[in-house]
């Protein structure tokens, strides 16, 4: 923070939502004042991030007031009782759109809240807006034509992430204390990654997203979940045990939310992997992994290095689910309306016949476009048999993963930690050549295990890229996003065994507390950091 801002604004926007709920509850500050520096704060910091979108400040304001009123009559408060906050875009806010950067829905503002939305306001939080978003959720930089890019407040030459990039942006600027976003192949845990912060997206069937603006919701194999992102892992499990902590319907799972706080981290078995087999990471990222694998060792947890069965078949089996239909689903929702550049090849590709296909695959290849005609395998099926191939194929995977976990040299292990993406923050316009690199972030997605990211340390001095210069473009843009990262922050990627977020926020804790420790530790908020 600078001097710029009153030193009551920079004491209460470096605060935690939970330190924050604890100050507003005994009365050391009011919501009002709690609400009235956030916004400060997203004023002074949202120009060059364009982070929040949807702005609901008079509305806030009120409720703040009366959150108050509440207090001092000494009515009951809850966990987040006058705490602000921030949510995607494409979750539902009465009152506001939903566009999931799509032009036609931009006057249509919906009447209901999203239950997880509502949720989080049940618990006390005031929502000051909605964040910027990848248009379809089908990206990592967080761009679209309804409200435009999004930047990262590291360094505004690179992307926050996607789809949750807004969000990422907002949280880690001390705009907004805690933050929701959706997770299908990385959304809350790139954003989270890229911009130094920590998230979780749960179990699949936890916190299943209902909105119908991004992947079919027919699609049931790969469901997106809602998640918490946060700039403390303490806020993340927080924000987890508000929107997942009750079984209000049959349709929810009965299983509960386990105590993370009596995890004991010194009995974990941890595997580690710094690289996948199927996309290389870089020097920096494979650091971070070994730092944090460091840190969980002195805490006594059992660390084996491990590498994960099949990635290549991961990635083959978690993109083959998701344009089963030949992308009917998602040409619908865009149709006659502009695509974001970000995500158009995809919405080409995705409606090719598999005869087309692999003559663009060859051409690719002849031109020494080895990366993008990889990409285009699993594409181009569109019929339900082949589909129902891929979900028997899914379910046999999931069983080799969890043999794996149990019988490998050093297991059965309790936990993975590894890469959430093979490269820091992408620079703009990276995704559309980028897309998702490895299986890093989809694993835990074709899995439907929960899966946290919390930051460890940031790109050093000279620690730059090892990849060759390529034609291709995939490896072109890699090296150019490796090259100049100095600055940026680098998380790791914690995922377990279903149902056991309990264990990954215990092991994410364990990191945090080891990590912040260092000069090099990525800590928030920051001012945004203008180009170089």
């Amino acid at each position: 923070m600078t001097s710029q801002e009153s030193p009551a604004a920079q004491d209460i926007c470096g605060s935690t939502a939970g330190e924050l709920a604890r100050l507003i509850a005994g009365g050391s500050i009011s919501s009002a004042q709690a609400v009235d520096a956030h916004i400060e704060r997203i004023e002074r910091v949202n120009p060059s991030l364009n982070a929040v979108v949807v702005k609901r400040y008079a509305q806030a304001r009120e409720e703040a007031r009366v959150a108050d009123r509440r207090r001092a009559a000494g009515e009951p408060v809850g966990p987040l009782h006058g705490v602000p906050v921030t949510v995607k875009e494409c979750l539902d806010l009465a009152g506001t759109p939903s566009t999931f950067g799509l032009p036609a829905r931009a006057r249509e503002a919906v009447q209901t809240d999203d239950p997880y939305v509502a949720r989080l306001r049940a618990a006390g939080a005031i929502v000051l807006g909605k964040t910027n978003v990848a248009q379809l959720l089908l990206a990592l930089e967080s761009s679209n034509p309804v409200y435009g890019r999004s930047s990262n407040p590291w360094n505004l030459d690179r992307s926050p992430g996607g789809s949750s990039g807004g969000e990422g942006a907002i949280v880690a600027a001390g705009g907004s204390a805690l933050g929701l976003g959706t997770d299908i192949g990385g959304s809350v845990r790139i954003p989270a990654a890229f911009c130094g912060i920590a998230a979780l997206k749960p179990t699949q069937g936890r916190t299943p997203d209902r909105g119908r603006g991004s992947v079919p919701i027919g699609q049931r194999a790969v469901v997106s979940q809602v998640g918490v992102l946060a700039r403390s892992v303490d806020d993340v499990a927080l924000g987890i045990g508000v929107i997942a902590g009750s079984r209000e319907s049959d349709l929810e799972p009965a299983i509960p939310l386990g105590d993370d706080r009596a995890v004991d981290v010194s009995r974990l078995r941890v595997a580690v992997y710094e690289d996948d087999g199927a996309y290389a990471t870089g020097p920096a990222v494979r650091r971070a992994v070994r730092e944090a694998a460091a840190i969980l060792a002195a805490a006594g947890a059992r660390v084996t290095a491990w590498t994960p069965p099949a990635a290549q078949t991961a990635i083959d089996l978690y993109f083959g689910l998701l344009t089963a239909d030949r992308g009917r689903g998602l040409s619908a929702l865009v149709r006659g309306q502009k695509a974001d550049p970000t995500i158009a090849p995809l919405l080409m590709f995705g409606q090719r016949s598999r005869p087309v296909l692999a003559v663009l695959r060859a051409l690719l290849a002849a031109v020494g476009q080895r990366g993008s005609s990889d990409k285009l395998r699993t594409f181009g099926h569109g019929d339900t048999a082949h589909y129902w191939n891929l979900v028997e194929q899914q379910l046999d995977y999931r069983e080799q993963f969890l043999r794996a976990l149990d019988r490998d040299d050093g297991g059965p292990f309790d936990v993975v930690l590894g890469p959430p993406c093979a490269v820091p923050a992408y620079t703009h316009g990276a995704a559309r050549d980028l897309g998702l690199l490895g299986s890093y972030s989809l694993l835990a997605n074709l899995l439907g295990f929960p899966a946290g990211v919390v930051p460890v340390t940031r790109v050093r001095a000279g620690e730059g890229t090892e990849r060759p210069p390529s034609r291709d473009m995939v490896e072109a843009t890699a090296r150019r996003v490796e090259q100049d990262a100095a600055g940026l922050p680098l998380g790791v990627q914690i995922l377990a065994r279903p149902w056991r977020e309990d264990v990954a926020l215990a092991a994410m804790r364990a990191i945090e507390a080891g990590a912040s420790r260092r000069d090099d530790y990525p800590r928030t908020p920051v001012d945004p950091v203008p180009p170089r």
